[in-house]
Formats: structure tokens, C-alpha cells, sequence
């Protein structure tokens, strides 16, 4: 949708009266009215204002979608007075790069080690990226013992609370006594896979724990096909935002990690505008609803089929700062997607 039109800005006692009668006033529906002076010379403005009044009508008739499909929803057409406020870009707002490889339940020892391997051959990556791999849970271990040290080690899941009597649940201390220094949560396979269902406020809940024992938490929001059709991308988002908005204050160790369910693992990718215009709304989002410094420095990755091929687009976005990766994660050429890093440090 078109951004509101500014009101006119007051005006000073010491600007210079206006050489020409007021005479009407158009009012445009959903915005400011606009008064306009009485000469032929604004002839031109009078049609492009009307031109733009007609457009808004057709827009609000559809239903108030944008052209991506990602829709308005109620939370995010409401301007709270933080919203005026500019968010600072990457380089501005020191938001380092940040790629992460979620290996998900794929690897046995033998293939985890040649990958560790193949990871280990790689040149040493700068102080501009961190980067973060995930192995299955039982060669958490190894990989953390075998891995390069400039690659940080996360758990795939862990659980709402410490230990007890949680069978097949791994908490957060145990992660953190093996090395690891972050964990995924939220990821849309735990959300929709039929035999986990995990809720917005459980995944809330498990990232609010983690947080309180000093482990960084990925977090995983995104939108079904079938929402993103409807114009609900950023309804769906915000929503899975806010479950853990309620229950968590300091967002200094939380990543966010955009990922649309239906680019997961099919090959389709979101186009750059698409993934930076959802990016945009989440940024906003934080800005308007947790803290504007929150929104400044909260890393917003974008995850769903990223590859050597389309990762440094993706990387010139503003508010895309780093991926997290899937299948191409557990290839050799993941270092060439670590390496986008470079591509968006040439941009910033």
C-alpha cells in the first residue's frame, strides 16, 4: 500500500504569504486532506492527486493486499509514535553477518566427519561473519571436538526447562557443558510437522529458558503457502513474534530467522524484494512493538533453499543479515555462502 501522505508542515511567521487564493479542498479517502490553490498552473497536481485517490480506492477494494501478497494486518497498520523513527542500517547498527547450517536429521559419522573435514579446509573466515552449524543432537559432541574454533556449534531443539524426568528432551545446560553456544528454535518443521505441533507460546517458552542459561537462540518465524496466498505473511509473523515478545526483554543473544514454509527444501526462493520486504516488516515490527534499539541490532537472517547461486542478491538487501541454510549446509559449497559476506560488506 501507498505510505500516508504527510501533513503539511507548519507554517513559520517569518515564511513569505502564499501569492494565491485558497479555493478548495480534496479530500482523499484514508489520507490527509489537500487544499489546493486557485490557479491553472497546479492543473498537473490536481490530476496526479485525483490520479492517486482513484489508485487508493482500487487498493483498499482488494482487500488491502500488496503486490507480494503479504497483507496488512491490524497490528502493523497502526502507527505508534516509534514507527516515525528511522532504523539504522547493518553497517550503522554493527550488525555483524550471520550464517547458520541446520543439518537437521541427516549424517552419520562418517559423512559428519568428511564434512568436518571439508569445513576445516576452508580459509579462516573474518571478523565480519559468524557462523554456526547444527548437527543432529547425538554428534553434537564430535562436531563441537573436531570442528574449526571460528565456527560456533547449536543444538537443533531444546527443552522449556532443566533436567528431570523429560524423557528424549535435551535442555539447555547440557548444551551449553558440550560447547554449544546456540540452539534453533521455532523452526517450521517443529511447528507443522504433524507428530510435534509445537505452539507458538511453547517455542516462547523454550526460548525464554534457553536465554535465562546464556545460550543465543535462533529463532524461526515464517508463513505457509496457503497464508502468504491469503495476505497474511506478516500477520503470521508478528504473531509468532509476539508469543515471545511477552515473555522476553533482553533480545541481545535472539537471531531471527525468516524462513516462508513453502521455499523450505522445494527449490523455490522467495525473490530478494519479497524476502527484503517481509525483513522490512518484521525490522518495523520490533521497532513499534519491542524497542527501537532492539530493532537496530536484531540480526534478521533469511532461510528456504539458499545456494551458492542466489545468496549474494539475497546478501545486498539491507535488512537481510546473514541465512540460515539447510541442504546446502551440508555440502562443501557452504563456505561459498558463508563467503556472502564479503558481497554485503561491499554494499553496506
Amino acid at each position: 500500500l501507498l505510505s500516508p501522505l504527510p501533513s503539511p508542515p507548519p507554517a513559520s511567521p517569518l515564511a513569505p504569504r502564499h501569492q494565491f487564493a485558497i479555493s478548495r479542498v480534496i479530500d482523499i479517502p484514508g489520507q490527509h486532506n489537500f487544499i489546493m490553490p486557485n490557479t491553472e498552473k497546479r492543473a498537473p497536481l490536481i490530476i496526479a492527486v485525483v490520479a492517486a485517490s482513484v489508485l487508493m480506492l482500487v487498493m483498499l477494494s482488494s482487500g488491502g493486499k500488496s503486490s507480494l501478497g503479504l497483507g496488512i494486518s491490524p497490528r502493523s497498520s497502526v502507527r505508534s509514535p516509534r514507527m516515525g523513527r528511522m532504523v539504522l542500517t547493518r553497517a550503522n547498527a554493527g550488525r555483524k553477518f550471520f550464517v547458520g547450517g541446520n543439518w537437521k536429521s541427516n549424517g552419520d559419522r562418517g559423512s559428519i566427519k568428511s564434512l568436518i573435514e571439508g569445513l576445516n579446509s576452508g580459509a579462516p573466515v573474518e571478523e565480519a561473519v559468524e557462523v554456526v552449524v547444527s548437527p543432529p543432537a547425538p554428534y553434537l559432541d564430535y562436531t563441537r571436538q573436531n570442528l574449526r574454533k571460528d565456527f560456533a556449534v547449536g543444538g537443533q531443539n531444546s527443552w522449556v526447562t532443566g533436567q528431570g524426568a523429560y524423557t528424549g528432551e535435551v535442555c539447555p545446560e547440557m548444551l551449553k557443558d558440550i560447547g554449544c553456544e546456540w540452539v534453533i528454535l521455532g523452526h517450521s518443521e517443529r511447528r507443522h510437522l504433524p507428530d510435534i505441533k509445537e505452539s507458538d507460546e511453547t517455542i516462547a517458552a523454550k526460548t525464554k529458558y534457553a536465554l535465562d542459561n546464556n545460550l543465543g537462540v535462533i529463532l524461526c518465524i515464517g508463513e505457509l503457502l496457503e497464508e502468504r496466498e491469503a495476505g497474511k505473511t506478516l500477520e503470521v509473523c508478528e504473531r509468532q513474534m509476539l508469543a515471545v515478545a511477552d515473555k522476553v526483554k533482553d533480545w541481545e543473544k535472539v537471531v531471527i530467522a525468516y524462513e516462508p514454509v513453502w521455499a523450505i527444501g522445494t527449490g523455490k526462493v522467495a525473490t530478494p524484494e519479497q524476502a527484503q520486504e517481509v525483513h522490512d516488516g518484521v525490522r518495523k515490527w520490533l521497532n513499534s512493538n519491542v524497542s527501537p534499539e532492539v530493532a537496530d541490532k536484531t540480526r534478521i537472517l533469511y532461510g528456504g533453499s539458499v545456494n551458492p547461486d542466489n545468496c549474494n542478491e539475497l546478501a545486498g538487501k539491507p535488512d537481510i543479515d546473514g541465512f540460515l541454510v539447510g541442504g546446502a549446509s551440508l555440502k562443501p559449497d557452504f563456505l561459498k555462502i558463508v563467503d556472502s559476506y564479503k558481497h554485503a560488506a561491499a554494499l553496506a
